[in-house]
């Protein structure tokens, strides 16, 4: 989401209501069944989740490889190409050319892109090796904010920092040059990251946390802190680079993470393979559908080959490309999961009056935002790139009528037309939550695409002039069906 305010010029009147409020118009509901999926990103959506990959930049000639990657992922993180040494091989020298390869592929094919990792104790370049003090401090920060202002509003999830707690058994954190500049330096880096890159998600990523254990504990104890105090942090990502079982508390670590308000995601998933392989990978995804926070699953490489952990074939896909059994168990699992099992849903086929929604235009693939995370009166509403933040989540209102006001979750204040307004083109604001008629929305869903329809105008909520652009004006217009007037109804809480 941008920060930079603009000048809108706007007047608002209050919205007054009337004694003779009248009956909204219903809900109407006529989406067929959903098929199943049939690669992993399209099951993942269905179920309001990502399947991602991990892919190197000197593979992407491989056309086997590179198939596969197309076909089967919508999520795309760099193995090596953003970390420390490859960003900035000498001090104030920076270097994107393959991290850029990799995002500008992953952005024109529609996918999206995990950010990994800003700030690391391992590949550090060697002049950061030798640093210490308030000057590594310096450098830290500094790398933080060139590398993340570089991709600035192409990130969907950055990992911050990775790996900084020790694997002791006590929960400590890691001797590192980091470390011994302060105990403050992870909080350090997590807000030159937001200042820098606001409208990224921005996650702590550590492996061994899978299971409640004093190193998760320790993380727990720091995100919890976090939250309380202010600091940064919309997700935690679990590597999950398994041996031949899954823990049996996993499910209950990833949900005692989303309870403290964050979003857990699977970041670098390898099992290793045996006669439980399959099984394994359907429980790891039995656990994600089940937490509602749980956002999505990363694997840790394309085929077995490919792999870091040599010998152990931990990944979905053989080394000639051919799907595993691991592969049928992971999309089985996706296919079978409960639509709301945890809480999301992708395409959302009725409202849940408790559930928070995503709302991403047909048209653009951008979602329902307040812009410059305003919570004044008269806000602008506008698309921007998804990043499921407070700005871009809303909550079905029944108005006691059939129809539902939209809550925006950052300031509580609904979607409004202003001024009563019944042109096309009418600006739609938030506004406190009066109830009125141009407060008052008819959904119909069809295909698993919703129309909002003003109960005052009788105009729809579209996406002004079919842009594509972030920041674009969402207005309401004459409904014509257009794909910039259809929403899909993303559940994420």
């Amino acid at each position: 989401m941008s920060t930079t305010p603009r000048t809108t010029g706007r007047r608002r009147a209050a919205a007054l209501l009337t004694a003779g409020v009248a009956a909204a118009l219903t809900l109407t509901l006529s989406a067929p069944a959903v098929a199943a999926g049939s690669t992993l990103h399209a099951a993942a959506s269905e179920k309001g989740r990502y399947f991602g990959t991990a892919i190197a930049a000197g593979r992407m000639n491989d056309a086997t490889y590179m198939g596969i990657v197309d076909r089967e992922f919508g999520m795309i993180t760099a193995e090596n190409e953003m970390k420390m040494d490859a960003t900035e091989p000498n001090r104030g020298q920076f270097s994107y050319t393959n991290g850029d390869r990799i995002v500008n592929d992953a952005l024109g094919k529609g996918k999206k892109v995990r950010g990994h990792t800003l700030a690391w104790h391992a590949q550090q370049p060697g002049w950061m090796q030798s640093m210490s003090g308030s000057a590594l401090r310096q450098a830290l920060l500094n790398h933080v904010t060139q590398v993340a202002t570089h991709y600035k509003g192409k990130i969907y999830a950055w990992d911050v920092v990775n790996e900084a707690f020790a694997d002791d058994g006590r929960g400590s954190r890691r001797d590192s040059n980091l470390q011994r500049t302060g105990n403050d330096w992870i909080e350090a880096a997590f807000r030159a990251a937001r200042a820098a890159d606001p409208g990224a998600k921005l996650c702590y990523n550590d492996y061994g946390t899978d299971s409640i254990n004093p190193k998760s504990t320790a993380v727990y104890d720091m995100v919890r802190d976090f939250k309380a105090r202010g600091v940064p942090i919309d997700c935690v990502g679990f590597q999950s680079h398994f041996g031949t079982t899954i823990p049996s508390d996993y499910r209950a670590n990833l949900q005692r993470f989303a309870d403290l308000g964050v979003d857990v995601q699977i970041t670098e998933l390898d099992i290793e393979q045996g006669s439980n392989q399959a099984n394994a990978y359907r429980q790891v995804v039995e656990a994600c559908l089940a937490v509602s926070r749980c956002t999505g699953i990363t694997v840790w490489g394309v085929r077995d080959t490919d792999s870091w952990r040599t010998g152990k074939n931990p990944l979905l896909f053989d080394g000639n490309g051919n799907k595993k059994a691991a592969y049928t168990s992971t999309l089985n699992a996706l296919n079978a999961g409960s639509s709301n099992g945890g809480g999301n849903n992708g395409g959302s086929t009725s409202i849940d009056t408790s559930a928070w929604y995503v709302l991403v235009n047909r048209n653009s693939g951008k979602a329902l935002d307040v812009y410059n995370l305003s919570t004044a009166d008269g806000a602008d509403i506008v698309q921007w790139s998804r990043n499921d933040g407070n700005q871009q989540q809303w909550q079905f209102v029944a108005s006691g009528n059939g129809g539902y006001r939209l809550k925006s979750r950052l300031s509580n204040k609904v979607l409004d037309v202003s001024n009563f307004s019944t042109a096309n083109g009418g600006e739609v604001v938030q506004w406190p939550d009066l109830n009125g008629t141009n407060q008052q929305w008819n959904v119909t869903i069809s295909g698993g695409y919703a129309t909002l329809q003003n109960r005052n105008s009788g105009k729809v909520l579209e996406v002004q002039g079919a842009s594509t652009a972030d920041g674009a004006n969402v207005v309401q217009y004459d409904g014509w069906n257009g794909a910039n007037q259809q929403w899909q109804l993303v559940r994420v809480g």
